[in-house]
């Protein structure tokens, strides 16, 4: 470990997916890392052992890397991990106790809830600041707050003060010996020289505990920053009960990395007039104080919009390279031996203009690579495209067009347009049929760069496996 610099932690629990909330904190630390010239450490605060997984871990680590955090980067150091410093939690501790910062409790949280109900209040009353206890099983080991006011500065929510007759005698050792997080965080912040601490609003009350704890132990508090929350459109905090915050899932939906950085940033702070720039740009501009404190809305919506954007920006190249993974088993519903990448090379640019996300991918052209005697037509599209006076002779008449013509797009749609202006039908009437036979959807991508792609043999191939049914339809 190195104190050069000023210094950014994030410090995450690994019990349970990555939270969105979590990954724009890293995202603002990892920010001003970069543009201070800084150092980003990574902490992963795995203490609580019945409720830590190895793959959680590993799960934060990998979610990091790809918002672009990660070891392979100067500005990045660790994961270490906080049960690898249990002993200087410990060693601490005793430093308060013998300073009389700390002092030893015997009640039980039974007798200190009885203790509150007595005298009509809430929490610890202060009960064995005088008792002289010193440590035996089952006795805590508490902070002895101190009188006066302790005022945060914080740059996001500037001057906070906190009247010390609210805030309890905290628990710095539980009853078995074990520190408590407020304990072990702040040990952790002192031995990694940790200069900044950016994080969630939710953790402001736990500050001027921790401040008072920086301050007993001969350090100076870090620089704070509490962030706003984030919600959703009922305006309540995120959930991971109620609403889709795993990073996990975004990713595996097909949400671009870019994207998601892009839009994480701006969820309480803006870049500009622009709200979609590079990283560079974000890294150049961001400042905390310029954080809003009031809530972020977490607009799904608005983070697809986003996503589209980036695709839409992507060159064709990169955009077919992107979308590699989502036409590969076990994503893609076709058998694999039937994709065929000069096919999909042939729609990508007609796919990227309209897929909001890559896992939208495979379903739109999922027609092109389906067995032909496998296309499904549902009873509604079929009644909407051929029901149509003219439509059934159209598509009997197209067959027939199509296996001579030159198998162009151009050449493919004005032979459908002659084919139903003799028949009265413009050519949106006129193709509804051909598009429902081909791909066993009324709507879709552009048709006829479709059929040009799928090719004169498989595209007739689909319209005669169902001209039995057009032959046979009693409503025809």
């Amino acid at each position: 470990m190195t104190n050069d610099g000023p210094r950014f932690r994030f410090a995450p629990s690994p019990t349970g997916f990555f939270h969105v909330g979590g990954a724009r904190t890293a995202l603002f630390n990892w920010a001003l890392a970069r543009r201070l010239g800084g150092r980003f450490v990574l902490r992963i605060e795995d203490t609580d052992e019945a409720r830590n997984r190895p793959e959680w871990t590993q799960g934060i680590i990998d979610a990091l890397g790809w918002l672009g955090i990660g070891a392979e980067s100067e500005t990045f150091e660790g994961p270490y991990f906080q049960s690898q410093f249990a002993q200087a939690h410990l060693d601490a501790a005793q430093r308060l106790y013998e300073s009389g910062r700390a002092y030893y409790c015997d009640l039980t949280p039974d007798q200190v809830a009885e203790r509150a109900a007595a005298r009509g209040g809430s929490g610890y009353d202060g009960y064995s600041r005088d008792r002289a206890l010193g440590p035996a099983p089952g006795r805590v080991l508490r902070f002895r707050i101190p009188e006066e006011p302790i005022v945060v500065e914080d740059a996001v929510r500037g001057r906070v003060e906190f009247d010390p007759t609210h805030l309890d005698d905290f628990v710095l050792l539980r009853g078995n010996g074990s520190p408590m997080f407020l304990l072990a965080n702040v040990v952790d912040d002192i031995s990694m020289g940790i200069t900044h601490v950016l994080r969630a609003e939710e953790h402001l009350p736990n500050t001027p505990k921790q401040q008072v704890l920086f301050q007993a132990l001969g350090h100076a508090a870090p620089h704070w920053a509490h962030v706003p929350v984030l919600v959703n459109e009922q305006r309540k905090k995120l959930s991971k009960r109620r609403d889709k915050v795993a990073l996990e899932q975004y990713r595996s939906e097909g949400y671009l990395a870019d994207a998601m950085i892009n839009y994480l940033m701006t969820l309480g702070w803006s870049p500009g007039d622009v709200e979609i720039v590079d990283w560079e740009t974000i890294v150049d501009r961001f400042r905390v104080e310029d954080v809003n404190p009031s809530p972020a809305f977490f607009d799904v919506k608005k983070l697809s919009a986003f996503n589209g954007e980036y695709l839409r920006a992507m060159t064709t190249a990169e955009f077919v390279a992107a979308c590699e993974p989502w036409l590969r088993e076990p994503v893609a519903p076709w058998d694999p031996d039937l994709f065929d990448e000069t096919v999909f090379g042939a729609v990508a640019p007609y796919v990227q203009v309209r897929a909001v996300t890559l896992a939208e991918v495979a379903p739109m052209v999922a027609f092109l690579f389906c067995a032909d005697d496998a296309v499904d037509v549902d009873d509604a599209s079929w009644t909407k495209a051929f029901t149509p006076d003219g439509a059934r002779d159209v598509f009997l008449d197209a067959i027939a067009s199509y296996e001579a013509c030159e198998w162009t797009t151009e050449v493919l749609k004005s032979t459908l347009e002659s084919v139903g202006a003799e028949h009265g039908l413009k050519l949106g009437k006129a193709q509804a049929p051909v598009r429902v036979a081909v791909t066993g959807s009324g709507v879709g991508l552009p048709l006829f760069e479709s059929l040009e792609a799928l090719g004169r043999e498989r595209t007739l191939a689909r319209m005669r496996a169902v001209m039995s049914r057009v032959l046979s339809d009693p409503v025809l």
